[in-house]
């Protein structure tokens, strides 16, 4: 009942902080804190540009509109490729990673997964997908220390979320599988080309109206 009455108050107010940023802060006390500063600012959705949400649908999870936290077409090619001898790579949704940032640790196990699964369900069942997406947008880290667009936007571009245009919020995206290695602001070749492909498929999933419908 404590973990139901907390993702429906998350639904209402701005997320203070995630596991993940308690964990990245441990961590950095343990390391020492000199080099490391992070930074985080929760803006609500109507405060960002239209094309951020499309941008991270378009680079994470195309399905997110119409699934209820899982793409198990993407799940089972996933397993299908790892029982051909390829890596098992990762097929979680936008939900799935809002799950993960907020309520759990980073590392693979079953036990995580399971608790993963749980509050996956949970989220979709009580936010609807404008709210999931913000808080994503909110929490994802886009550079080493740096979660959210509201940071990241006058961090990495000079100007506020609200301000970021099409190509800005794709190279935000673009940088999302490693953002603690790969940059927005001085993206390199592989960077600038995931970003164009990015571009390329949210103007063919229709642009921002495909994320509002």
């Amino acid at each position: 009942m404590l973990s139901v009455l907390v993702v429906f108050v998350l639904r209402f107010v701005p997320v203070p902080t995630t596991a993940f940023m308690l964990e990245r802060k441990l961590d950095a006390a343990l390391e020492g804190p000199e080099g490391f500063r992070m930074a985080y600012e929760w803006i609500p959705l109507e405060r960002m540009s239209a094309q951020l949400p499309i941008a991270v649908v378009a680079a994470e999870d195309q399905k997110f509109p119409h699934h209820h936290g899982f793409d198990v077409e993407a799940i089972q090619d996933a397993m299908a490729e790892a029982d051909d001898g390829g890596r098992l790579r990762g097929a979680s949704t936008i939900s799935q990673q809002v799950a993960k940032n907020l309520f759990l640790w980073s590392g693979r196990s079953f036990v995580r997964k399971g608790l993963e699964a749980y509050f996956t369900v949970l989220i979709e069942v009580l936010w609807p997908k404008r709210r999931i997406v913000e808080v994503y947008l909110n929490v994802a880290e886009f550079g080493d220390g740096v979660y959210g667009v509201g940071a990241a936007g006058p961090r990495f571009f000079g100007r506020p979320a609200s301000a970021l245009d099409a190509r800005q919020a794709a190279l935000l995206a673009a940088v999302l599988p490693n953002p603690r290695k790969l940059r927005a602001d001085r993206p390199s070749a592989h960077v600038q080309r995931r970003a164009a492909w990015i571009e390329r498929q949210m103007r063919q999933l229709g642009g921002p109206d495909y994320v509002e419908h």
